[in-house]
């Protein structure tokens, strides 16, 4: 047996051995993911055997893009093939084995199915250190689902005292009809190094989506991360967060939007070293039927000094019955900290859609306005700089998706 059969033979002997995510599990018991067969591929009996090859684009539906000047040189991509052995150990190195947890039941189907990735060294040593210094790289990148089911694989590795700065899209071309992806993103921050980061996940309708992103600081390094993501049958968007670095900072914020569909985004923070801190925010739009779930969750270790956590949760339901499940969670283990946590929901503001009327604007015009504000405010508190949200298009981002929610909406009232 080779070593990538092997590979795949643990993860599903791993996973059969954990079974999947019990109804009990204290992330998972308000939204509960479809069954274990869905993300291996085997819906209609047992799980079959992945495929490694089966055929996809050399790129594996990444398409990479640089933006304004970026340095020739500062960035090397590698578009490995995980059946190759070779390869895969390339694209899983440094990656730790995942755990018992429940959210690393995804983690060990992802291993099992995983056929190509891409691995980007943002500040590449063909470029002295030098030359490096002070240097900001911009990238979009942005991703065709390949097929109706695929556990696609991401590795940003920053090195010490870079700046990066990047898009990454997620599409559903629509070709392969209703999607399930499992979606591992893995990046590593160098001492000093930081990565502005705009993520945005729209699903088809009836796509099964889980995306995790797992953020690994070191001293002194930061992550700013805006997430604009859509509902569909099943879509699960978590980020983990790991400040053992000292000094260390991240800050995420999420607009969210759910019309007649299921939507969860989880936040896990560990705060493992010394004046660390971070920033969780979150808004949830969500009409009809929608189910909304966030969770956000930070851990402070015991001789974390100095550390600091804020989270803030919020929900709007826009119309419908929507259920929206807002779930703020410390566990402090250390006295010196700061901590704030909070959870509101309710209406929009009567008084501002008031005054947008009265400066002649219909009613579906004012209820985007104020839509968009509050949920750029979110984003731009987590991104923080004006210019990384000019050059990445935020804001055209942003109204398209309130728009798309708004319509979708609209027709969940009208049936």
């Amino acid at each position: 047996m080779n070593q990538v059969r092997a590979d795949v033979m643990t993860a599903r002997e791993r996973l059969a051995a954990l079974g999947w995510i019990p109804g009990r599990s204290e992330y998972f018991h308000h939204l509960p993911p479809p069954g274990m067969q869905v993300w291996m591929g085997g819906e209609d009996g047992e799980p079959s055997l992945a495929d490694p090859g089966a055929p996809e684009s050399a790129e594996a539906g990444w398409k990479l893009e640089t933006l304004r000047s970026t340095q020739q040189g500062l960035v090397e991509a590698q578009w490995l093939d995980a059946a190759d052995g070779v390869q895969r150990t390339q694209l899983f190195a440094g990656i730790a084995a995942p755990g018992d947890g429940d959210a690393d039941r995804f983690a060990w189907a992802h291993q099992a199915m995983c056929s190509r990735g891409l691995r980007l060294h943002i500040g590449s040593g063909a470029v002295p250190a030098g030359d490096r210094q002070g240097e900001a790289v911009w990238l979009a990148l942005r991703r065709h689902a390949q097929a109706a089911l695929e556990a696609p694989m991401l590795v940003i590795d920053v090195l010490p005292g870079m700046r990066c700065v990047l898009l990454e899209s997620h599409e559903h071309g629509g070709d392969t009809g209703a999607i399930v992806q499992n979606l591992d993103v893995h990046i590593n921050l160098g001492d000093g190094a930081s990565l502005q980061h705009l993520r945005v996940a729209t699903a088809g309708a009836n796509d099964r989506v889980a995306h995790r992103v797992h953020v690994r600081l070191g001293r002194g390094a930061s992550y700013d991360q805006a997430l604009i993501a859509s509902g569909s049958s099943y879509h699960l968007q978590r980020i983990e967060l790991d400040l053992h670095g000292a000094h260390a900072s991240a800050r995420t914020g999420a607009a969210l939007f759910a019309a007649g569909a299921a939507l969860e985004h989880q936040v896990e923070t560990l705060h493992g070293g010394a004046c660390t801190s971070s920033a969780i925010e979150a808004l949830v739009l969500a009409c009809g039927k929608a189910r909304g779930v966030v969770n956000a969750y930070s851990r402070i270790a015991a001789g974390a000094d100095e550390a600091s956590v804020r989270q803030r949760l919020c929900g709007i339901p826009t119309g419908g019955q929507p259920k929206l499940v807002l779930r703020p969670h410390l566990e402090i283990n250390h006295d010196k900290v700061e901590a704030v946590h909070g959870a509101t929901w309710g209406a929009l503001p009567e008084e501002a859609l008031f005054y947008a009327r009265q400066r002649g604007l219909d009613e579906s015009s004012a209820r985007a306005l104020i839509i968009e504000g509050l949920l750029a405010a979110v984003l731009e508190r987590s991104l923080g700089n004006p210019e990384v949200m000019q050059v990445l298009n935020l804001n055209t981002l942003l109204a398209g998706a309130v728009a798309r929610y708004l319509a979708a909406g609209k027709e969940l009232s009208d049936e």
